[in-house]
């Protein structure tokens, strides 16, 4: 098992910066895919971006593409979203989730992940 506890939300204007960062609990984090979801207000949790336990492979959402990165650091336990470039619509509670895996793959759906963090809150004035 696996407890996560997300950091680095807040308030940025349009244009602006923020690095969330997820860190997780327990041995062996190298064999957890790991995925950034977001959930705004009124609407259903979606998926912003992903990666397999190795880093090596990694998914974006259409509306983050060439804004948002996600990265891990296994020694430490972490992964992290670097999103550039926010815009007013990135607004959300973002949550950072995990799932086994031994083939270095990475998951898209919400319904793929097993453990969840308490969410950070992102909020883009414009």
């Amino acid at each position: 098992q696996v407890h996560l506890v997300e950091s680095g939300g807040g308030l940025v204007e349009a244009g602006g910066s923020l690095r969330l960062s997820c860190a997780a609990s327990g041995r062996m984090f190298s064999i957890y895919a790991m995925g950034w979801f977001r959930q705004a207000y009124g609407k259903e949790r979606e998926v912003v971006a992903a990666i397999s336990g190795s880093g090596v492979n990694t998914y974006y959402a259409d509306s983050v593409k060439a804004r948002f990165t996600i990265s891990r650091d296994n020694a430490k336990n972490t992964v992290f979203l670097q999103m550039n470039s926010l815009k007013p619509e990135d607004t959300a509670d973002y949550y950072c989730a995990a799932r086994w895996d031994f083939s270095d793959l990475y998951y898209a759906q919400r319904y793929e992940y097993d453990y969840w963090g308490q969410g950070t809150q992102v909020t883009v004035s414009s």
